[in-house]
């Protein structure tokens, strides 16, 4: 590939903490970032109603109203924002090639640097109740949510480790946990096992499935499910419903390409946010399969801005 005066400093993929964070410090560097955002702004952040726990809001903001925020931040340095998708990219093989972005709209950016943050997208039932009462009783975030439902009983599906954590989490603030399992047996490890059974406040239903949600004004205030050996349905009196059956990271463009893991999620090298490929860095939830808290996708963020400086620096840009 050869040079050109229209190459990029940085392109970043992605519009979440992560990637609004390294916008705000590409651009304060000078780096001239854009930001292709896909086609919704904001990430996951965006269905979450309220954010009590990032520093700097006492009061709490939703998760949409902080996004604008990010934005409004990232382009008041000169971040570029273009609101769509990215359906290829093809990466050079050193760091004296450039790597080409191309998106839905036939558009291709050549970047010297790229920060992916397209995060990871909870998994969901795929029920028409989830959509109606999410953000007023259905998340998929304990440590998120977990705290509007203090001294309240509430569900969480699933039977892994993920299920495991969130019911373990929740039980300490929460009246009653019940804790729906399609299966006869957890799937969690032995010790996440351990410690559900070991949780009194926590009630096992095995052979259970959530299938619908009651409630007025889209706020939930029971769970029907179902024994599905003996179709024998049950009323629960809860407030919350946590979905716990796992994350998927956004990375299906980058497969065959980039290293991951096992389940898809970016593998950067320890203490950076580099990946196999020079120039090119992976932030937030991406690359963050235990956490996935917004505060640390924007810490990572920032890294990954100043890995990309400091690339750049080395390749002389």
């Amino acid at each position: 590939m050869s040079e050109n005066i229209n190459i990029l400093q940085t392109v970043i993929i992605g519009s979440g903490p992560a990637g609004f964070t390294a916008a705000i410090y590409a651009a304060r560097a000078e780096m001239n970032p854009v930001l292709i955002s896909g086609m919704e702004l904001g990430g996951q952040l965006t269905t979450t109603t309220e954010v009590e726990n990032f520093p700097g809001y006492p009061e709490g903001i939703t998760g949409p109203e902080m996004m604008i925020q990010l934005q409004n931040q990232a382009e008041k340095f000169g971040t570029k924002v273009i609101v769509d998708k990215v359906t290829e990219v093809v990466f050079g093989s050193n760091s004296k090639e450039f790597h080409t972005i191309k998106t839905s709209s036939g558009n291709e950016y050549q970047t010297h640097t790229i920060i992916i943050s397209t995060g990871a997208s909870a998994k969901y039932l795929g029920k028409e109740f989830e959509d109606t009462y999410r953000g007023g009783g259905v998340s998929a975030c304990a440590t998120c949510d977990g705290f509007f439902y203090r001294g309240r009983n509430v569900v969480v599906v699933g039977g892994g480790d993920t299920a495991a954590e969130e019911a373990t989490y929740l039980a300490k603030i929460c009246k009653t946990v019940y804790m729906v399992v399609r299966k006869d047996y957890l799937k969690a490890s032995k010790i996440m096992q351990e410690r559900v059974e070991a949780t009194s406040n926590i009630v096992l239903m095995y052979n259970h499935e959530v299938t619908n949600l009651k409630g007025e004004n889209n706020l939930v205030s029971q769970a029907v499910v179902i024994d599905n050996l003996t179709q024998e349905e049950k009323i629960l009196d809860v407030d919350g419903l946590f979905i716990a059956i796992g994350h998927s990271p956004n990375t299906d463009i980058f497969k065959g390409k980039l290293d991951m893991d096992e389940t898809g999620y970016l593998t950067v090298k320890p203490f950076t946010t580099e990946t196999n490929i020079a120039g090119v860095f992976a932030a937030g939830d991406v690359a963050d399969k235990r956490y996935r808290q917004a505060i640390t996708a924007a810490g990572s963020g920032c890294m990954a801005a100043l890995d990309a400086e400091k690339y750049l620096t080395s390749i002389g840009h």
